[in-house]
């Protein structure tokens, strides 16, 4: 009985934990659909009235802030409007809540130019790169990745620092070079393994066949080969045979004759 009632106990919670999830699922979706309403508003006004752009964008991410469009949405009005501190924090944001690769690149992208604007160089060549990780086939980031560059060395602290920024690009690349390296052997041994899991046979037979090939070129030290023990045999079978010929002929003519071992 006790049981029983525990059983329909633990029903009933599941059930009331499946309804709750489906309503917060609801309520999730419907926040996401108020805030894409007021970026999808704050788009329609950019181009006219920036000032009601900002406030439409600024609603969207009041209802939903982790809304990455709304974020890109309002830093790239900033960086229009020259506003490039504002600009920079927005596009921050932009960058850190999307796990999107495209729109990662594209947020790196505006914010190392805004970087730029205020010639922070240096700190420009670091988000390009990060833009160009997201996607290393944009010419334009590339581009705007090698004026980034000679800024710094223009405005750097001297040789040795700029030095030390190429050395550490260097290890930065060859580290990325030496992990796809690395990833595709493990992708071949991978390869390898789900051919032998396949087909085992194949495997066993091609790990004899160079043993038994050593087998037949070496024979072991101080053991004979079949055919030495072959042509042996034969030997002492024709050495036998004389020696009984002889016998025979000895004993027709009533003499006596002594056998030697020749081995």
């Amino acid at each position: 009985m006790f049981f029983s009632k525990y059983l329909i106990y633990v029903a009933l919670s599941l059930n009331c934990l499946g309804l709750l999830q489906a309503q917060d699922n609801k309520n999730e979706r419907k926040i996401l659909a108020q805030s894409n309403q007021h970026i999808y508003n704050g788009n329609t006004a950019v181009k006219e009235d920036f000032t009601e752009a900002e406030m439409a964008y600024r609603e969207a991410l009041s209802v939903k802030p982790d809304n990455s469009t709304g974020a890109y949405n309002l830093g790239s009005s900033y960086y229009s409007s020259e506003l490039y501190d504002e600009a920079i924090f927005r596009l921050i944001d932009a960058s850190e809540n999307t796990s999107s690769k495209l729109e990662k690149h594209k947020a790196f992208h505006n914010l190392g130019n805004a970087l730029m604007k205020q010639n922070k160089c240096k700190e420009a060549v670091e988000v390009y790169k990060n833009a160009l990780r997201n996607n290393p086939e944009d010419e334009e980031t590339r581009y705007n990745f090698a004026l980034a560059k000679e800024c710094a060395k223009e405005k750097g602290g001297g040789k040795d620092e700029n030095k030390q920024d190429e050395n550490k690009e260097e290890e930065d690349e060859n580290k990325e070079e030496g992990n796809k390296k690395e990833e595709k052997e493990k992708e071949k041994e991978k390869e390898k393994e789900e051919e032998n899991k396949k087909d085992p046979s194949k495997n066993k037979k091609e790990d004899k066949k160079p043993n038994e090939k050593k087998e037949k070129q070496k024979p072991q030290a101080g053991k004979m080969s079949p055919q030495q023990i072959k042509n042996l045999l034969e030997a002492m079978n024709n050495e036998e045979r004389k020696v009984q010929e002889k016998m025979n002929a000895a004993k027709t003519k009533g003499v006596k004759i002594k056998t030697e071992k020749d081995w």
